[in-house]
């Protein structure tokens, strides 16, 4: 196998982090080796091991969340899968949602289909251009058949924040059920969802939390029941055509992907062993360090809030005069910098962030980066720009 590349910048963690901890490798391997049967579809030692992977896996994500049930989580492929199972399990035909137009299309796409297909209704609360949201005017949205209120708790362009234990204590006293998106926050920034008032909390493995792809999850309150998005075997209750009705079971159609959930579960733990809260140290040093050193050049436009204002470990930008793929492109092919640029799946934000012509270049730093190699980015992008306006 082909070893990474020692050279690479990569400042593409709102999509994915890399590298991953060692201990991630080394979960997966462990489980393809001695735990790859079918958990709870046996009573063979194999299969007890492989469901011991997934009961391991709740208890520590529990932990993360201070989620008093680990089986109020259910597995999923990624937080797309998880929102799906949210949103298309809960809404029915009439029900009305608040949402905002900074939420990426996992949250927009299902809502608006199920506004043709199930004829719900919803409305998008906007931010400012940086991404405040005001809790006073997502309360005014607010109406008799509003069912649920769904919000990214991290922006994925321009990395402000939500105002979640506000929007929570709203929630419960207007009687809605709140859907939080964690997928640039998860590991990132501290999470309890009975203190910020979370029902459903839909969270990607690969990110924050160091697991691989293909792995996810989503709480749900032990209050909610949610049709199931997918109907099939679980390996209990195989005598009834109905599904079970016990957690997570009922969640958790097929044979999961064990081995993701072994390097999930390790990833998770090395999240809990190092703290979030020094993760979130660590990555606000980097950001602060990248958005004052963009902000320097002229010609670059730094999205989302201020210098020096809270936000996450997403920084995305804009060159004078150059379009965004062709600086992501360039910091790939000339400097081994490794970022994204586009839409990022977010049209309405870049409506919100007026890029919605040009799209933006977005770079995200992790645990893992240097202070050596934010500085090194922020000299490709003043060469890149002193190149198109020399």
């Amino acid at each position: 196998m082909k070893e990474p590349n020692p050279t690479l910048i990569y400042l593409d963690n709102a999509a994915t982090s890399w590298p991953k901890p060692p201990e991630v490798w080394a979960a997966m391997e462990a489980c393809l080796k001695e735990a790859s049967a079918n958990p709870g579809r046996g009573s063979h030692a194999m299969a007890i091991r492989a469901s011991r992977v997934l009961f391991e896996g709740r208890k520590s994500l529990a932990k993360l969340f201070h989620i008093a049930n680990p089986n109020d989580i259910a597995f999923t492929m990624n937080a797309t899968h998880a929102l799906n199972m949210a949103i298309q399990g809960l809404l029915q035909p009439g029900d009305h949602v608040v949402s905002t137009t900074l939420e990426h299309n996992s949250i927009r796409r299902p809502l608006e289909a199920l506004k043709r297909t199930r004829g719900i209704e919803v409305t998008y609360v906007a931010t400012d251009a940086a991404g405040k949201l005001d809790p006073d005017r997502v309360e005014a949205a607010i109406t008799p058949k509003t069912k649920l209120l769904a919000v990214s708790h991290g922006s994925n362009l321009l990395g402000s924040i939500a105002p979640i234990s506000d929007l929570g204590a709203l929630a419960r006293r207007r009687g809605v059920k709140f859907l939080v998106d964690a997928a640039q926050t998860a590991g990132a920034l501290p999470i309890d969802v009975e203190a910020m008032g979370i029902d459903l909390l839909a969270f990607p493995g690969h990110k924050g939390l160091m697991g691989p792809q293909g792995t996810g999850g989503l709480y749900i309150h032990p209050g909610i029941d949610l049709e199931p998005l997918m109907y099939g075997g679980t390996g209990s209750r195989s005598e009834s055509p109905d599904q079970p009705t016990a957690r997570p079971d009922r969640y958790e159609a097929g044979t999961p992907n064990t081995p993701g959930i072994a390097g999930l579960t390790a990833g998770v733990d090395f999240v809990r062993k190092e703290t979030v809260e020094a993760i979130a140290r660590k990555e606000r040093k980097l950001t602060d360090l990248l958005v004052s050193g963009l902000s320097e050049i002229p010609g670059v436009s730094v999205l989302g809030p201020a210098p020096g204002e809270e936000r996450t470990a997403v920084v995305s930008f804009t060159v004078e005069g150059v379009d965004p793929s062709e600086t992501a492109f360039i910091l790939d092919q000339q400097f081994q910098i490794a970022v994204r640029s586009g839409f990022h799946c977010t049209p309405l934000g870049h409506e919100t962030a007026g890029t919605t012509e040009t799209g933006a270049v977005r770079a995200s730093p992790g645990y893992f980066n240097a202070e050596s190699e934010i500085v090194s980015f922020i000299d490709a992008v003043r060469e890149i720009r002193r190149a198109f306006h020399p």
